[in-house]
């Protein structure tokens, strides 16, 4: 088994395309007419699947506090920020966990309020979280 995606409802879709296209996200595809609303595929560049999709229903009040963050992994911290700021979006608490490692991450905050959460790993940890992260040294 794996995590496929995560579905956010997002209240004006266009505004959110707009923030998620500046983060650097993609269109994958759509799907129109569903119980759920319009479904908005996206994915991050590089990756070949699906990560986020934007369910948009008109009129219909949206809940984000069951949700706590997303995390996106970006390979540079100093330049994933220059290009989301030059884009027109605020970058909040830059912090570098770790300088001999490149450890750091930043925070966002999309159009309906969802927190995203940037990280840059050390140098040579793998794509995500692991085990050995949580092991003492």
């Amino acid at each position: 088994m794996r995590m496929l995606h995560l579905g956010l409802r997002v209240t004006d879709l266009d505004r959110s395309l707009a923030f998620y296209r500046a983060v650097g996200y993609q269109v994958l595809g759509t799907v129109p007419d569903t119980p759920f609303g319009s479904l908005t595929m996206l994915k991050l560049p590089g990756d070949p699947f699906v990560s986020l999709e934007l369910v948009h229903r008109p009129g219909r009040e949206i809940d984000i506090s069951a949700i706590n963050h997303l995390v996106i992994q970006v390979d540079a911290m100093a330049g994933a920020t220059a290009a989301l700021t030059a884009a027109g979006l605020e970058v909040e608490d830059v912090n570098v966990h770790d300088a001999d490692t490149g450890f750091s991450t930043a925070w966002l905050t999309d159009p309906d309020g969802y927190r995203i959460e940037l990280v840059q790993w050390p140098a040579g940890h793998p794509a995500g979280m692991t085990e050995a992260d949580f092991k003492p040294e």
